[in-house]
């Protein structure tokens, strides 16, 4: 079961170049997803019962083998993840990005299969040499799924993306490359005892270029730079799964790498600071754009912060939030995307200047970015509401200045995320209907972009439905984070912590 989401998706790629038919091409890609979903479901319900699973693989046992690790966190990320990337390949199908031409068609279904390839296994990955590699997976994926039929400035916007992740990954190697050096491991398990054990000043500066390589990653201040300008180019089913699932797994490795290698006592105010001006920096860049994709891609860069704000506290309150948020930002940010794209396509423009006088694209289009816009902004009862609440509520309760200057920050980003959604709202759908043209709007793949993009909206519902128990799972998961003993018996045994 822990090797499925990783072996799974790869044996569909290599199958579905072989595949003679589009229609089988998109059946397979269809079933893995789905057997994918499940089994992390099922994964999900094993960790929360009975505790963190894990697998030698080949028989070879931590450190000398690669292990594969399940608990609350990854399990949940992993479950939420295949739900979207399900959903997204409905919408690329519908919308023709994955099939519009012979050659794409052959290209996009193995790229985006290895593309969740290697979200699996940098949620379940063991040590810090298979999150690199998991990391490589998905950027060699990207490569290809960004400069699909790509123009000039789809080819620029790929050069940028390419370059950065080139960078990142050169630091991400030479990290690896220090802590193995300076501990004898690279196993997860065993860095967080062994890291304790090294000179303070070498401790810190490794945590700062952790924080450094997964911060390119994540995209946070100052190191954003490059999202902006690489995801709004891209087609909007690679820019809807880049925007929820690469960022998130950076903010996954984040959490894992902070919370089990460099454990602290109390908030961590440089952490707190990097949060702020993630809050900021992105929610006024938002403000700033009339194009529709480039806003909500600022706007994407500026919740990453809420994402840092309860990890900066170091308590289980603040990383509950945090867990809370990173799985009701997957969801809303897919959901956002995708509804830009039906606006987009009703209205031809992207500009919301120019969008304000065109038609609007219509009441169930109105409803399906409403939901996930209200959502992300923070208004009750929606998920984004409960997350918000369950940061203010660990910052307030934590009661320093910097948790205050959190609490300021993230307010004040919840009501610059409302006035932006307010503008995409007022270009878009604040004036009459466009009248229907006979069966245009109706064809097979306009109606499967519908029911994909309210697919993950409703999804976004339950969440919101279902906040209580999700949010005791999130509990229990950051007691994990906070305390991770059984993290490290299930994968060096009892007597090896």
């Amino acid at each position: 079961m822990l090797a499925l989401p990783v072996l799974l998706p790869l044996c569909g790629a290599g199958l579905s170049l072989l595949g003679p038919h589009r229609a089988a091409v998109r059946a397979l890609s269809g079933v893995v997803l789905t057997v994918v979903l499940a089994d992390a479901l099922a994964l999900l319900v094993l960790a929360d019962r009975d505790g963190p699973q894990a697998v030698h693989m080949g028989g070879w046992p931590a450190p000398l083998g690669i292990t594969l690790v399940a608990d609350r966190l990854s399990a949940l990320l992993l479950s939420v993840s295949a739900l979207v990337s399900l959903a997204v390949l409905g919408f690329a199908v519908g919308q023709g990005t994955a099939e519009h031409r012979r050659r794409t068609a052959r290209v996009f279904h193995p790229a985006y299969l290895v593309l969740v390839a290697g979200v699996g296994l940098a949620y379940l990955s063991g040590d810090l040499f298979n999150l690199f590699v998991a990391f490589e997976t998905m950027l060699a994926a990207s490569y290809v799924l960004i400069t699909l039929d790509a123009d000039r400035d789809r080819t620029r916007a790929g050069m940028t993306y390419t370059i950065v992740s080139l960078t990142s990954s050169l630091l991400f190697i030479t990290l690896i490359a220090l802590v193995y050096a300076a501990t004898g491991t690279v196993t997860l398990a065993q860095l967080g005892p062994r890291l304790a054990e090294l000179d303070d000043g070498l401790s810190g500066a490794l945590a700062l270029l952790t924080l450094t390589v997964l911060g390119i990653k994540t995209a946070l201040v100052p190191l954003h730079f490059w999202l902006p300008d690489s995801y709004p180019t891209a087609p909007a089913p690679i820019t809807a799964v880049f925007a929820a699932l690469l960022t998130k797994v950076g903010v996954y490795a984040v959490l894992r790498t902070e919370t089990l290698l460099f454990p602290r006592d109390g908030p961590w105010p440089l952490l707190a600071w990097v949060a702020i001006a993630t809050l900021l920096t992105g929610i006024l860049g938002a403000l700033a754009q009339d194009d529709l994709n480039r806003l909500l891609s600022f706007t994407l860069v500026s919740h990453i912060g809420f994402m840092l704000f309860g990890l900066a506290l170091f308590d289980v309150r603040g990383l509950t939030g945090t867990i809370l948020y990173v799985v009701h930002h997957i969801v809303a940010q897919a959901a956002l995307f995708l509804v830009a794209d039906l606006m987009v396509r009703r209205s031809d423009t992207a500009s919301l200047s120019r969008m304000a006088g065109r038609p609007a694209p219509g009441a169930l289009v109105a409803v399906l970015f409403a939901l996930p816009a209200m959502s992300l902004a923070g208004i009750p009862p929606f998920s984004g509401f409960v997350a918000k609440l369950a940061l203010l509520e660990a910052g307030a309760d934590d009661g320093g200045a910097v948790s205050y200057a959190l609490l300021g920050a993230a307010v004040l980003t919840s009501a610059l995320t409302l006035y932006a959604m307010t503008r995409v709202w007022t270009a878009g759908f604040m004036k009459p209907p466009r009248p229907e043209r006979g069966p245009s709007v109706r064809t097979r793949g306009a109606w499967l972009m519908l029911v994909s993009a309210a697919g993950v909206t409703a999804a976004g519902l339950v969440i919101t439905v279902g906040a209580g128990p999700l949010a005791r799972l999130a509990e229990r998961a950051a007691h994990d984070l906070i305390s991770p003993q059984a993290y490290r018996s299930v994968v060096l045994g009892e007597g090896e912590r």
